[in-house]
């Protein structure tokens, strides 16, 4: 069960990895504006905006890559908070923007969370 929850707190690292890339530098590239279904005129407008959400998104990145080197002691509060960020993050995305957030980004930390969870209680 510990590798599993690792495996997807992993997962959700590096998909939040991906957010920073997709929000900071491609936002107004071709992908960004296929992504997101925005024009270019409002993605150069908006632009500032996505790239502190993008650095937003790295800093969730960082605190799960912590996670995983951190002592267990410490490892295990990390995750719970990274992870719990990152649920809450996506039920507001969900109910702001769209409801394909809550699948995307909070399912997958949902779901590692309770295998975080279940993991220490094993």
């Amino acid at each position: 069960m510990r590798i599993a929850a690792q495996a997807l707190v992993l997962l959700v690292a590096v998909e939040h990895l991906w957010f920073l890339v997709l929000e900071m530098f491609l936002f107004t590239k071709p992908t960004g504006l296929k992504t997101f279904r925005v024009t270019e005129a409002y993605a150069k407008q908006a632009a500032p905006a996505m790239a502190n959400q993008g650095l937003y998104n790295g800093f969730l990145a960082a605190g799960l890559l912590w996670s995983l080197f951190a002592p267990e002691a410490l490892a295990f509060p990390l995750q719970l908070f990274f992870l719990g960020c990152v649920v809450v993050a996506g039920v507001f995305g969900a109910a702001t923007i769209s409801r394909a957030i809550l699948v995307w980004q909070a399912g997958p930390a949902a779901l590692a969370l309770v295998l975080v969870l279940l993991a220490r209680a094993g």
